[in-house]
């Protein structure tokens, strides 16, 4: 049974993994044919360097849940994507506050898959992007995507 895209974000959204409540996560929308999401983030400013911007790990994590988002719900089933490489390039600074991702699964393959990510402020400003290389492993019992 395939979930719409209304069934799959409010599923994913319901059943957020530990590092998503960490970072306020709220999937905003997703398109299952695309391979696309879209994220927002409230980041205090707990998760802010010395310097009052967000710490290049944490948008590294934002940034690498948005493109993992992406590939899931591209796959249509349930799934686990490890990152076997990232690299993030730093546009302008993060500040605390609102802040949105927009992943995207660029290749989807059986042992191998790429996506990206980009996170932008409220202003549609991009902060950082995301390139990153996935091996998708099949799951009979996942925390974010169920068909029943």
């Amino acid at each position: 049974m395939v979930m719409t895209n209304e069934e799959v974000l409010e599923r994913m959204n319901r059943r957020a993994p530990p590092t998503a409540r960490f970072l306020n996560t709220e999937l905003l929308a997703v398109d299952q044919d695309a391979g696309t999401v879209r994220m927002a983030f409230d980041i205090g400013d707990h998760l802010c360097n010395p310097s009052g911007t967000v710490q290049g790990g944490i948008v590294a994590a934002m940034l690498d849940d948005a493109a993992a988002y992406a590939a899931i719900v591209f796959s249509k089933k349930k799934i686990f994507v490890p990152t076997l490489e990232m690299k993030v390039s730093f546009f302008r600074p993060a500040r605390h506050g609102r802040l949105f991702a927009n992943g995207r699964c660029i290749k989807f393959g059986r042992k191998i898959s790429f996506m990206e990510a980009d996170l932008e402020d409220g202003e549609g400003t991009m902060l950082a992007r995301l390139t990153t290389t996935a091996a998708p492993i099949d799951l009979d019992n996942p925390n974010l995507v169920e068909t029943q």
